[in-house]
């Protein structure tokens, strides 16, 4: 734009704001957006100065209605005036801010930390669902959002969260089915928050009468948790064909026959196939999840998707002792095994399984940090 053009664009918009033409207005600022998206790639830092001043002068006072478009021209703009995309994304009313709050790039970091502090749950939500979002947007966004702004981070795969953000979606996933699934399908959760929320589960558990079920349980869990390479069978076992054995398992489960009952003659009969197949469909998680969990030393990560398999004790406790590769457990082994499996509510085992810690247990060589896993996730 040269300097004539804008003169005379800025006394012409002086003329529009002093006469209250709302119609004018809109006229002027309909030709000063084309302009700028004509010129906009040739553009010097100046010259789109001029054009966020005359844009400024247009804003200020307009109706939602008149602005709504401009946000919408405005958000993909990498080059928009930054002044005026800040006045957009923070308007009070959603229908402006959302575009430049969900595309724009012009927005900094403490931009959006400042909105997320302030706005409505409709500014948070479009937030939410930005391409990329870093540990301190989503710990803003989880501290004042609602139930959407939860569903909606969760199934950003371009989120990033701290420890205490996990925990937070963690804990909001056994109150709603939504998230839990959109976690489900997200990389691993971090160990710590696998071991605070089985931690906090048996911690809520009562002692029976002589004995210390909780305690054992939590250092059990606590083991597990802290030492998941512990008893894995380092190596890489032969690929097993279970296509048959998948349809089989399906066929019973279409016919309501897929339970305690099937799973108890799998493991009794050691049709080790059918009973990962079975297991792998009851828990509503893949094969590779289930298979190593039969190789473990000790039987933790098979208790947990036996009680996510909504299976009774006594068929996880055949379950347990089909595995002819891990050897059998004492006594005092089986007793811990039968507390874990009482202690863990069906939510939690589930959650756990489907968000793939189960899965961790069962694989060598796991070497991440929490803070590293969280960043990961």
């Amino acid at each position: 734009m040269t300097t004539i053009a804008a003169t005379e664009l800025i006394v012409e918009l002086e003329g529009a704001i002093r006469d209250g033409s709302s119609k004018r207005r809109v006229h002027i600022l309909q030709q000063v957006t084309h302009l700028f998206l004509a010129s906009a790639s040739r553009l010097e830092e100046r010259q789109i100065d001029v054009f966020g001043d005359v844009l400024l002068r247009l804003i200020e006072g307009a109706e939602p209605d008149m602005l709504a478009p401009l946000s919408m021209i405005l958000c993909g703009q990498t080059s928009a005036p930054k002044e005026v995309v800040r006045l957009l994304a923070c308007h009070e009313e959603a229908m402006v801010a959302a575009p430049i709050l969900l595309k724009s790039e012009t927005l900094s970091n403490g931009d959006l930390v400042e909105i997320a502090n302030h706005r409505s749950q409709q500014h948070l939500l479009a937030i939410s669902e930005r391409k990329s979002l870093d540990e301190a947007l989503t710990d803003a966004l989880l501290k004042r959002g609602d139930i959407a702004v939860y569903r909606a981070l969760a199934r950003n795969v371009g989120a990033r969260f701290s420890d205490q953000g996990c925990l937070k979606l963690a804990a909001a996933a056994e109150r709603d089915g939504d998230i839990a699934d959109a976690l489900g399908g997200r990389p691993s959760m971090p160990v710590k928050v696998l071991h605070e929320l089985l931690t906090e589960a048996t911690r809520a558990a009562q002692p029976r009468p002589g004995k210390t079920a909780p305690l054992r349980t939590c250092e059990t869990i606590r083991r597990a948790v802290e030492n998941p390479s512990a008893g894995v069978n380092a190596k890489a076992p032969e690929p097993i064909d279970y296509s048959e054995a998948k349809s089989s398992v399906l066929a019973l489960s279409h016919a309501g026959k897929l339970g305690d009952r099937a799973v108890n003659r799998f493991a009794v009969h050691r049709q080790r196939t059918n009973l990962v197949a079975a297991l792998s469909l009851l828990a509503e998680v893949a094969i590779e999840v289930i298979e190593p969990l039969l190789k473990q030393s000790d039987c933790y990560g098979l208790v947990v998707a036996c009680r996510a398999s909504r299976l009774n004790w006594q068929t996880t406790l055949a379950v347990i002792e089909s595995r002819a590769d891990a050897g059998r457990l004492t006594q005092d082994e089986l007793e811990q095994a039968k507390e874990l499996f009482e202690t863990l509510s069906l939510s939690i085992a589930q959650r756990t399984i489907r968000f793939g810690s189960v899965n961790d247990l069962a694989k060598p060589g796991l070497t991440q940090t929490p803070s590293a896993a969280a960043r990961a996730i």
